[in-house]
């Protein structure tokens, strides 16, 4: 479980975006927005392919 706590002299919502930057470092946000739906293994395949091509032309310009 992720928590954060909250120190005496800090106000909610700083504690907030300190919990937020934290979930964001982790990445838990991104894990769930990619288990919100059921993602077949052949578009898992798909998207992964695409995202190397796009990874490979980004760095394969770079000469």
């Amino acid at each position: 479980m992720t928590g954060v706590r909250v120190r005496d002299d800090e106000s909610f919502e700083k504690a907030l975006r300190r919990f937020n930057k934290f979930c964001e470092k982790t990445g838990i946000l991104s894990d769930i927005k990619k288990h919100q739906h059921f993602e077949k293994p052949s578009e898992r395949r798909k998207r992964k392919l695409n995202a190397a091509r796009r990874k490979n032309r980004k760095f394969g310009s770079e000469s």
